[in-house]
């Protein structure tokens, strides 16, 4: 009962930022299930799985994937002094526009380590995602419910990979013919939505929400 009156209760910012999460969150999935492999097609030119190129081209995805992390290390110590200049909303619109721009262009890819380029801007948006959103929601949740809508708010974070896991395979064999490259980019464009979403709909001069009994 708590939860239904939460979640029809849900303040106006908390309703914009779950979409946000909503679209976000795929985009980052697609880059987990599709990218290795994408890489070790259209990057490594890999014509099967047997061949030697797509254990190189998977082992090298890998390895930009966790330069992203350190990226996203780096990142996270500027990342305050951002937000408190240019405001929390258009920081994270800015960062998962980094984002989309990375995933994107691993389709422009003609030199492996161009990949670095790529995931810079995954590591960008990873630390933004980690940190914006939950910033944004904090400062107009009633005090005695922040426990209640901090958990609703990762039902978009759930919901979309539960999606993904499920649909996206069809998508997949079906729209996509199985190009994983496609896959990737797909991801870029749900985070440009999420971006364009973050800019055009929150109100930072939303006031913390009155708490209720």
């Amino acid at each position: 009962k708590e939860i239904t009156e939460a979640i029809a209760h849900m303040p106006k910012r908390m309703k914009v930022l779950s979409a946000v999460q909503f679209f976000t969150w795929p985009g980052l999935f697609l880059m987990w299930f599709y990218y290795n492999t994408a890489v070790a097609r259209n990057v490594f030119h890999a014509t099967s799985e047997t061949d030697p190129l797509y254990g190189e081209g998977t082992n090298f995805g890998g390895l930009t994937l966790a330069f992203y992390n350190v990226v996203t290390f780096l990142f996270a110590f500027v990342l305050p002094f951002i937000a408190k200049k240019l405001g929390r909303r258009l920081t994270h619109s800015v960062c998962l526009l980094c984002g989309a721009i990375g995933l994107i262009s691993v389709a422009f890819v003609e030199n492996k380590y161009m990949l670095y380029g790529c995931m810079t801007g995954v590591g960008i948006a990873w630390a933004s995602i980690l940190s914006m959103p939950y910033a944004m929601l904090s400062g107009v949740l009633p005090e005695n419910k922040v426990g209640v809508y901090m958990g609703i708010f990762n039902f978009f974070i759930v919901l979309p990979e539960i999606i993904a896991s499920l649909g996206f395979g069809w998508v997949m064999r079906n729209v996509l013919n199985n190009d994983r490259l496609a896959a990737v980019q797909i991801g870029g464009v749900l985070m440009i939505i999420a971006a364009l979403i973050c800019y055009f709909f929150i109100n930072e001069k939303d006031h913390v929400t009155p708490a209720t009994n």
